[in-house]
């Protein structure tokens, strides 16, 4: 029973913390340890629930992202010149998601996820917030080109590392090329279905691979769970946060930064 409560409590967070620029990588590394948890397998649970949340935005988005795909086809193959700006927006996805893929792919095992890289990473987090934050008095008018994408893209690079958010990573991209918050965030999260989908494939392979044994219904239940809370904090996120608000955000991560390097130490 102890068990199944871990699981629900990891899926819960991974469904809040995915979603908020807190860093869902890092919440689990902290929680997996806090539970004392066997982390063999920890990185197939976080692409599996990295899927649930994965299926909640292209859930939520879903209409944009019909449209971008149908659009971009019609005018690629049908020569509907009306539709030039969707494929132009649909390449600067592209562009965004490159770099992390590129990196990712590098770097995946080897970078360490113990709680001293997680700590001083929310902390990095925290304080970029804090600066977003602290500048917000800015003019915020321009929309994306494909310069932005792929600053935005070198932005999200560091993602990779657990406690960096990845949310919060590209929000302090766009943000400090002064985009307005809801463009911020919809590219934000367009650009998050660009790069789960081949992931979310491969978490199935990897998972079909796994040799040691994994509680599975602890797994499936936490990937549910993070498709629900995943949705629910995109909804909410999205409709009413504003970019006064990352202040909360940046505290959030400074404080559970520096106890998680409090436990390290002792």
């Amino acid at each position: 029973m102890i068990e199944w409560i871990k699981y629900i409590i990891l899926g819960m967070i991974q469904g809040i913390t995915e979603i908020l620029p807190i860093s869902s990588s890092g919440h689990l590394t902290l929680f997996t340890n806090l539970f004392q948890m066997d982390t063999s397998n920890l990185t197939v649970f976080l692409m599996l629930t990295n899927t649930g949340s994965f299926l909640a935005i292209l859930y939520f988005f879903r209409k944009d992202v019909f449209s971008l795909i149908s659009r971009s086809y019609a005018f690629v193959f049908m020569k509907k010149d009306i539709y030039k700006e969707d494929l132009s927006y649909a390449l600067k996805i592209l562009v965004a998601v490159t770099p992390v893929g590129v990196v990712g792919l590098l770097f995946e095992d080897v970078l360490p996820d113990d709680l001293l890289t997680v700590g001083v990473a929310l902390i990095i987090t925290g304080s970029l917030l804090f600066y977003i934050y602290s500048n917000r008095h800015f003019e915020y008018n321009k929309t994306i080109g494909f310069k932005h994408a792929l600053i935005v893209g070198l932005f999200q690079m560091f993602a990779i590392i657990p406690g960096i958010s990845r949310s919060g990573i590209t929000l302090t991209g766009g943000l400090a090329q002064k985009i307005p918050l809801k463009q911020a965030l919809k590219f934000s999260f367009l650009s998050y279905v660009a790069i789960s989908f081949p992931v979310s494939i491969l978490s199935i392979i990897r998972v079909s691979d796994v040799s040691e044994p994994i509680h599975v219904g602890g797994y499936l239940v936490a990937t549910l769970l993070s498709f629900v809370f995943s949705y629910l904090a995109v909804k909410w996120l999205y409709e009413y946060v504003k970019i006064k608000n990352l202040i909360y955000f940046s505290v959030y991560c400074l404080v559970v930064g520096t106890i998680t390097l409090i436990l390290y130490f002792i």
